[in-house]
């Protein structure tokens, strides 16, 4: 009875505007950890997500599938399991391995739905098919380059960068100068044409910050001081982590391993706000137009980080680890009218989620083949729950050729994070963690060892049983 109530609640929240179907603005950004106003953060500013969760669900206990790019939007886009995409790694295009599978974009677009794409959003731009046409109704635009380009262009001459560290840049310049300006621009215009359509779309904006290089333009620097960006929480290794965790950050401290001082470790930090600002501005512009066109009330809007990142945390930096700063993601949904509006969940969800529940949203027959399940009921009760788990992994070595030495498998479950990590050619547990989050947020201290811990840890062994992960010992990708 009560599935059959929040059931009609749901019909009637996502149609009580009418009966013409939802447009769908998808916003994505890259390396995104929850350091947003709504989640919390005192220190970075985000007033356009903060006003966006105003409007919808914000989702406290979000999870990516693997704390890296490629294999992250992969799964997201198809809803399926990692291990039943067989990708784990950067260079791996999905169609390579799946190539009958329908996307989130071309389920809309395959329904009657205009279907475009603005910026990052697919990942591979080191394969010869740039992002996935078949996803969209025109051609994508803004979505095949790589971080290391993203160079300030401007007319005359270039003015000088005061920032000190390689990853730094800090120059006078206007929002265009760098891709996310460029994306929200054209995000802008595509929606004064997308109102004259007669067919609903599907507009995916994906930015490219606050990835690195942290060079967004110097006014967003200029919104924090320098001396009161907080240095890292917690930058000790936890106690008793095993070292298979471990990886050497190189996105940051490059394969040199180079040393960084104090000031460089408060400059990155520096530059990672002031890339989030940007980014925040960005989105801002567009939301500001979906209002000027009068779009709002028509539209679902949703926004989420393809993983999140590390900052000095547990001595690593960016991302490719199973913990909590890695995995964990910020996502937001709001829809016209929704009944959660302005509320936070604690519900858990995986990104590879928003498929189906998109779907279910929009009233499109449910999707084939997707392991994600539908968040829909969390939109209309924001205490429901439709997982006991969210399940992340990640190989090790973290970037490999051929096969991985081991992969871990990671939970979360509302109390506890649980990881194993499998030796890749025999599928033997080599070592596990367990960090309890109900007094150890920060995941400090690595307990799965501990002998008044062994009921915990067999409870989260079988939820992660549970989850089935399906890579056989000894398997072989097929591109090796």
């Amino acid at each position: 009875m009560k599935r059959l109530f929040i059931a009609t609640l749901l019909l009637l929240s996502i149609g009580a505007f009418g009966a013409e179907k939802m447009n769908v603005l998808f916003i994505a950004a890259d390396d995104l950890r929850n350091d947003l106003g709504c989640y919390g953060n005192t220190v970075v500013k985000t007033p356009n997500l903060d006003r966006l969760a105003k409007r919808g669900l914000v989702f406290n206990r979000a999870y990516c599938q693997q704390a890296v790019c490629n294999p992250s939007r992969a799964s997201l886009l198809t809803g399926r399991r990692l291990d039943n995409l067989r990708i784990w790694d950067l260079p791996t295009h999905f169609r390579d391995i799946a190539p009958d599978a329908v996307t989130l974009p071309q389920h809309f677009k395959n329904n009657g739905y205009f279907t475009q794409n603005i910026g990052k959003m697919f990942h591979n731009w080191i394969h010869e098919i740039p992002g996935d046409p078949q996803s969209w109704s025109v051609p994508a635009v803004m979505h095949f380059a790589s971080h290391g380009t993203d160079e300030a262009r401007v007319e005359g001459a270039l003015p000088p960068s005061i920032a000190q560290d390689p990853k730094c840049e800090c120059r006078d310049v206007p929002d265009e100068a760098y891709f996310d300006g460029r994306v929200a621009s054209l995000a802008v215009k595509a929606l004064g044409e997308l109102k004259q359509k007669e067919e609903p779309f599907f507009l995916a904006v994906g930015f490219w910050k606050p990835h690195s290089p942290f060079n967004a333009p110097k006014k967003y620097w200029d919104l924090y001081q320098r001396e009161d960006v907080p240095m890292p929480k917690n930058p000790e290794w936890p106690v008793d982590a095993p070292r298979i965790a471990w990886h050497n950050g190189r996105e940051i401290r490059s394969d040199k391993q180079r040393e960084l001082t104090p000031e460089a470790i408060q400059e990155i930090r520096h530059g990672y706000l002031a890339n989030i600002s940007y980014m925040d501005t960005q989105i801002g512009r567009v939301l500001d137009e979906l209002d000027r066109q009068h779009l709002t009330d028509s539209t679902l809007i949703v926004f989420w980080s393809d993983h999140g990142y590390h900052l000095g945390e547990h001595t690593l930096w960016a991302k490719t680890s199973n913990f909590e700063l890695d995995t964990r993601v910020p996502l937001i949904i709001a829809q016209p009218h929704g009944k959660t509006a302005g509320q936070t969940t604690q519900s858990l969800a995986e990104l590879m989620d928003l498929y189906p529940t998109l779907s279910e949203l929009c009233h499109l027959p449910p999707p084939a083949s997707v392991d994600g399940v539908s968040l829909a009921a969390i939109l209309v009760d924001s205490s429901a729950t439709v997982r006991s788990a969210a399940l992340s992994q990640h190989p090790r070595p973290a970037y490999y050729k051929g096969a991985p030495e081991a992969m871990g498998y990671t939970i979360r479950s509302t109390t506890h994070r649980y990881t194993e990590w499998r030796d890749w050619k025999t599928g033997r547990t080599i070592a596990t963690e367990l960090y309890d989050h109900q007094t150890d947020p920060d995941e400090t201290r690595n307990i799965s060892l501990d002998q008044d811990e062994e009921t915990v840890v067999k409870l989260h062994a079988s939820l992660l049983q549970d989850m089935k992960p399906l890579v056989q010992p000894g398997w072989k990708p097929v591109l090796e």
